[in-house]
């Protein structure tokens, strides 16, 4: 990238307008570059949006080291970033922005409205004031040649190119392609030497082979108060929540706390899927639920009986016929072992355009300290382009937004060095 002379601001191309190329375009522009935001879809934040429509879950309260283990194999990677901006460093930002904040239950925090709309409008309006230029419907289709650092978009009036002093990849994963994340990026980096693991799904459903009957009548039926397990060595990792029951497997809240260890069993695998397990009773131990499943039950069915002694009725008492054979059905103590530990075969991972997010990207190993891509001196990369995953509650935003403020500020000590 050609340098700025001492007497000018550098310019600065931020590719991609999610949360990571917009954190990286703030801390450009307060550090006195001209940037330029370019964008393929006609409005940046579309997936900040869409994730924010159920409750814009910004980040979590719970202990920094705790935090920083839930983004797993990569948290060394990650550990430098969240030493720049922090859960709380996230949640003073938010209140400059003039957003309010707040704790809830489960150690989530959100903005006092639950909307994401207010936030972007406000940051945006301030990128705007701080001089920021956006260009929308900028689709980047790599470089003019194999050696040209001009950067090339198509666009609604035709190819332009663009030089710039600098350059912040902010494009994302692969996960929901139609709001702008489609890993086209991919080959362009590749030709250049960048090293790009292939994409996954992450915090995503499973497919199951459901018989017919149970498909039909149970597609869309919530699991609450359920703990889901995933077998490990001579014990099993639980966890307590509610995930939802599809038309083709399972999905949720639940599920997505594990679906990264599950891909990964699955990959594994040769093909024939991996066993997962299902605790119907996640509030009674093992002794209990046989005293009860053991308990006289006169002429009532056992449906009945279950309905009455453990409150297993609906969707619950299906999912035990549906996985439980008929002899295991009629003998307690087996019976009750299910209810604990119901035992499902999760065949595979859902298409990745359905997942909240991805695995997979650019290695850290093709980065240098401030984000800088080795193979391309000048280049920055940001975000969910990254390969590090994180579960849902907050850390993928978190982690976005700091991995942009640390590619924006690399880029002005990079540019600061060359003049």
């Amino acid at each position: 990238m050609p340098s700025a002379t001492p007497n000018e601001f550098p310019r600065v191309a931020v590719i991609g307008g999610g949360p990571a190329g917009l954190m990286a375009a703030e801390a450009l522009a307060v550090g006195g570059a001209h940037v330029d935001v370019y964008d393929a879809m006609p409005s940046v934040g579309r997936k900040f949006l869409m994730a924010g429509k159920g409750g814009m879950n910004l980040t979590h309260s719970e202990a920094a080291d705790k935090f920083l283990a839930r983004y797993g194999p990569q948290a060394e990677h990650i550990a430098p970033l969240l030493r720049r901006f922090d859960a709380e460093a996230l949640r003073r930002w938010v209140h400059e922005l003039g957003i309010e904040t707040f704790v809830g239950s489960s150690g989530r925090v959100f903005p006092t409205d639950m909307k994401a709309a207010p936030m972007l409008r406000a940051w945006l309006h301030r990128l705007r004031e701080s001089g920021v230029r956006f260009h929308m419907r900028h689709r980047w289709t790599g470089w003019a040649d194999e050696t040209s650092t001009a950067l090339v978009f198509a666009t609604p009036d035709g190819e332009v190119q663009v030089r710039a002093d600098a350059v912040v990849l902010a494009l994302g994963g692969a996960s929901w392609p139609r709001l702008g994340s489609d890993a086209a990026w991919v080959p362009h980096l590749e030709a250049r030497g960048v090293r790009v693991l292939p994409f996954q799904p992450s915090n995503c459903g499973f497919d199951v082979s459901w018989s017919e009957h149970f498909s039909s009548r149970f597609a869309g039926e919530p699991l609450k108060s359920v703990a889901l397990g995933l077998p490990r060595g001579e014990g099993v990792d639980w966890r307590v929540g509610e995930c939802l029951i599809t038309a083709k497997g399972i999905e949720g809240s639940l599920v997505y706390a594990l679906s990264a260890p599950i891909r990964e069993r699955l990959n594994q695998g040769e093909g024939a899927g991996t066993p997962i397990l299902l605790d119907l009773a996640p509030g009674l131990s093992q002794e209990r639920v046989h005293e009860e499943v053991a308990h006289p039950r006169g002429a009532r069915s056992m449906s009945s009986h279950l309905q009455s002694r453990l409150h297993i009725t609906g969707v619950k008492a299906a999912l035990l016929r549906e996985c439980v054979s008929k002899e295991e059905f009629a003998d307690p103590r087996t019976l009750a072992r299910r209810i604990k530990a119901l035992p499902l075969i999760v065949l595979r991972p859902r298409p990745i355009a359905e997942a909240i997010s991805s695995a997979g990207g650019v290695a850290f190993e093709s980065l240098d300290a401030h984000s800088m891509l080795t193979a391309l001196p000048g280049v920055f990369c940001a975000g969910e382009m990254l390969d590090w995953e994180a579960p849902t509650g907050g850390y993928l935003l978190t982690a976005c937004l700091a991995s942009g403020l640390v590619a924006g500020e690399g880029a002005l000590a990079w540019l600061a060095a060359r003049v």
